[in-house]
């Protein structure tokens, strides 16, 4: 079975994060879900791959654990769960050290930045996200 890699992305936390309440603001959130999964494509797809597509977020489920501050370190791990047809779906965990602060579930479409129409990944681009010793 292949098992995904882990992509660990560290965060900075801005005194715009910050909402009235003096920690970050829960739409922050979001945009560092959105900075990890799109860091987590570049660092692993192949850059013809990176240059011929786009990712468009379809849907985004966040439950919020704890709360984060201005001068905490934070990263969040992305895991790929799966890619069906032009759809993946992740699950990003954002922590600060053992601590976790929010989980999220999300899909994205991958797109094709020519046309601006759905596109299905090439199967030897898929496993660069799933490394294994075995052949499917």
């Amino acid at each position: 079975m292949n098992h995904p890699s882990p992509h660990r992305f560290p965060i900075g936390i801005d005194p715009s994060d910050i909402d009235f309440m003096g920690h970050v603001n829960n739409a922050s959130y979001l945009k560092w879900v959105q900075a990890a999964v799109l860091d987590h494509w570049r660092t692993l797809a192949p850059a013809d791959a990176v240059s011929r597509h786009l990712w468009v977020a379809l849907k985004h489920e966040i439950t919020y654990r704890k709360p984060a501050f201005l001068e905490d370190d934070v990263i969040a791990t992305v895991l790929l769960e799966k890619v069906q047809g032009a759809r993946a779906f992740y699950e990003t965990v954002i922590r600060r050290g053992e601590e976790v602060l929010a989980e999220v579930k999300s899909s994205w479409c991958c797109i094709d930045a020519r046309t601006m129409r759905p596109a299905r990944l090439a199967r030897d681009v898929i496993q660069k996200f799933f490394p294994t010793d075995e052949s499917e």
